[in-house]
């Protein structure tokens, strides 16, 4: 019996084909540009706040971009 969601694996499954279209468009790959803005916004905040770090920050933005790209 498999009770695993169906709903994650297309998630999972379209997070794998985001990144590899990023991977092989570079910078012509729509969804590149706006994660690195999320990356620098979040490096940003990084800077800004005092427990967290430039890296956490940039990984945090970046992350949190390319979520909202995936779920849309």
């Amino acid at each position: 019996m498999d009770n695993r969601d169906p709903r994650r694996n297309d998630w999972v499954e379209d997070a794998k084909a985001e990144m590899s279209g990023m991977a092989k468009g570079g910078l012509n790959h729509p969804s590149t540009k706006p994660v690195l803005a999320g990356a620098a916004i979040g490096a940003l905040a990084g800077a800004l706040l005092p427990v967290v770090t430039l890296p956490l920050g940039a990984i945090a933005g970046a992350g949190y971009a390319f979520y909202n790209r995936i779920k849309k």
